[in-house]
């Protein structure tokens, strides 16, 4: 099977490693604001609407949260991929994943052909 140049590999990683600091960051943004992340807030006796707000709030956060975390997750796996070099081939058929696609979704596991099988 042949490989990305190394050169190629190690802006890719650079750029997975980036994105997940960015990501990283913003789940640290995202449960701060969390309504249900202010020690306070259990001893706040509010109203009945206020506290239904908050309930609300914190599941738009934690919904977010999850899917910041989905999102590490697939770039953990797409670094794993960068090291053992398997990165840009499909998990299915192993060819080689259109180097479009990986631009706009660098951390693709299947290449279009199969992504659009799957979709059916």
């Amino acid at each position: 099977m042949q490989s990305f140049p190394s050169d190629v590999l190690n802006q890719v990683r650079i750029a997975l490693e980036e994105e997940k600091s960015r990501v990283a960051s913003r789940i640290l943004e995202l449960s701060a604001q969390d309504p249900y992340s202010d020690p306070d807030r259990v001893n706040d006796n509010a109203a009945s609407d206020a506290e239904a707000s908050e309930e609300s709030n914190h599941d738009r956060y934690q919904a977010m949260v999850d899917e910041m975390k989905a999102r590490i997750l697939a770039l953990d796996e797409a670094l794993e991929r960068v090291g053992s070099g398997t990165y840009g081939y499909c998990v299915n058929c192993r060819t080689m994943i259109d180097t479009d696609r990986l631009a706009i979704v660098p951390t693709a596991t299947l290449c279009s052909e199969c992504e659009r099988k799957k979709g059916k």
